[in-house]
């Protein structure tokens, strides 16, 4: 606890002097920004840089990877926009980090985003191919350091499950091993094989492929096709990494019935295991047999103050010799702006598995059952800086230490 003390330490002293440098952010916007013929070409290159500081319970929650009880996580995110004309849109997202999601590796450089978007005839449809975020859900859309009112992700997109990627489950005993059900692991047996477990959704799942999507009046949708799952790892997001030979498939549909609200609903289904999975399926069988479907349904609305969002996912994976194995994750969030630079935040999350057969004749539920509490305040000292903070109290069923606990603490500076 003291460690995390000294890590918040280090980021008031951050923000203080990032505010003080307020002024030399607003030049680095304006010499960051190109445009020629007449304004119609235009490209600009932003970016943030995050600080974050985590004190965190053994195993550590969702996508965290570390065996200590604190964590330093410091990003560096650059992103950019070039508009080609009336048609043509670039965009990039690189980062140097300590991997993808936090953690106690050494620190690297990756390109996580990088597409093209044809708009032949303005916003009613356009034409995306690259590597870019999943369509799903209304999440994704204000994932951002800047964006996001929390540090970490919604349950549905964090908490990993009993189900591998790199192998297939050939019983419920060993699914219920992976999910550490049975037996019940110490922290460090949980960790151990954290690596190679799923969630519902990878966080923003920057998998590569081509999207359509548009808007007809207040009805807006998106349709993609890209090489690996929802619940695909980083490492299977690049064009080289995933299986082209058995692509999967996403869509969303949304529909604004006035200024406040937006409603939609999300599909999904792929295959989640690794090619090199293949030869263990049962006899002709093929990848494509076990797939990931996922349908969702979200909202958002905005009241004065107050912003609400809330995602419900139904998920079934199919599992060879065994079955689906089906389970349902959600969220509810609100936000209030108590003044123009403070507000705050909490989120519902909750997690539910159903069951699958046993070697008794029975049946057993084949996940811990999940709810987690999140809290988070927030103060933007300029349009550039901002520091945020959260407390996370968690449950899981079936565990030797049912209850929880993270704290983290977040810096950002904008540009």
């Amino acid at each position: 606890m003291k460690r995390f003390a000294a890590i918040v330490l280090c980021l008031a002293a951050w923000a203080s002097a990032a505010v003080r440098a307020d002024d030399d952010l607003d030049r680095v916007d304006d010499a960051l920004t190109v445009t020629a013929a007449d304004g119609r070409t235009r490209a600009r290159v932003s970016g943030t840089f995050d600080l974050e500081g985590y004190h965190l319970s053994q195993p550590p929650p969702g996508l965290l990877f570390t065996d200590r009880d604190n964590l330093l996580n410091p990003r560096l995110s650059l992103f950019l926009d070039a508009q080609l004309g009336e048609h043509v849109y670039v965009f990039a997202q690189s980062r140097l980090d300590r991997g993808f999601d936090p953690s106690d590796d050494s620190a690297r450089l990756r390109l996580d985003e990088y597409a093209i978007r044809l708009t032949p005839g303005g916003p009613g449809l356009n034409f995306q191919i690259g590597k870019f975020a999943t369509v799903i859900g209304n999440w994704i859309q204000r994932h951002g350091s800047w964006e996001n009112p929390f540090i970490t992700a919604p349950l549905p997109y964090d908490n990993l499950v009993g189900l591998w990627d790199v192998a297939a489950a050939d019983s419920t005993a060993t699914i219920l091993r992976w999910a550490h059900l049975a037996p019940p692991a110490p922290a460090a047996g949980e960790y151990a094989d954290k690596t190679r477990r799923l969630p519902v959704i990878w966080g923003p799942s920057y998998g590569t492929g081509a999207a359509v999507s548009g808007a007809v009046g207040r009805i807006d949708y998106a349709v993609e096709v890209k090489n690996a799952a929802p619940s695909a790892r980083p490492q299977r997001w690049a064009a080289t990494r995933g299986d082209w030979r058995e692509p999967a498939f996403s869509g969303r549909i949304g529909g604004r019935p006035d200024e406040a609200w937006n409603l939609g609903f999300s599909a999904s289904t792929g295959s989640y295991l690794r090619p090199e999975v293949a030869p263990a399926l049962p006899p002709g069988r093929r990848l494509n047999d076990y797939r990931q479907t996922v349908l969702g349904e979200d909202l958002a609305y905005a009241w004065h103050y107050w912003q609400l969002w809330a995602e419900i996912y139904e998920a079934r994976f199919a599992v060879p010799r065994v079955g689906n194995a089906d389970t349902l994750a959600y969220y509810l969030e609100a936000k209030y702006k108590f003044t123009p630079q403070f507000f705050g935040a909490l989120r519902w999350n909750q997690q539910l598995f159903a069951s699958l057969p046993d070697a008794a004749g029975g049946s057993v539920r084949w996940g811990r059952e999940i709810w987690r509490l999140d809290l988070a305040p927030a103060y933007r000292f300029t349009p550039h800086t901002q520091l945020k903070f959260q407390y996370s109290l968690q449950h899981e069923s079936l565990r030797s230490r049912e209850f929880s606990h993270m704290l983290a603490a977040q810096f950002t500076v904008r540009f």
